[in-house]
Parts: structure tokens; C-alpha cells; sequence
């Protein structure tokens, strides 16, 4: 079953801005970020990719201090 994830910024970002994950009908990831009143932006990824992306984003993290 798809569904949607949705990301909003944090508070202390001070920004109204969310980020949209799903699959498409092209069988991609379909990510979007939409950013106050600006229209979204998109990006689809094919599977490779998106599975590069998501060993960047867990590297990214490692670097983040608790």
C-alpha cells in the first residue's frame, strides 16, 4: 500500500516549509519541498538513486551532535 510521508521544518528553524515523500505512477520517489507562499519544487528518483540518497542522509546524520 503507498502512502505519503510528510516532513515540516523544525520550530526553531523559524521557516513554514514541509517535504513530501511518496511513490509515483512511474514507479519513482517523488520528493517535494514546498516552501511558504513559493510554488514546490520536486525531484523523482529512480530506486538506485534514491537508496544512494538515503545512505547520504544517514551519513549526513552520523555528523549531527546530540
Amino acid at each position: 500500500m503507498a502512502y505519503e510521508l510528510i516532513f515540516k521544518s523544525t520550530e526553531s528553524s523559524k521557516l513554514d516549509s514541509t517535504l513530501v515523500a511518496r511513490v509515483n505512477t512511474e514507479n519513482e520517489i517523488y520528493i517535494e519541498i514546498a516552501f511558504n507562499d513559493c510554488p514546490p519544487s520536486f525531484i523523482c528518483l529512480d530506486k538506485e538513486t534514491s537508496i544512494r540518497l538515503a545512505k547520504e542522509l544517514r551519513k549526513q546524520i552520523s555528523f549531527l551532535e546530540d
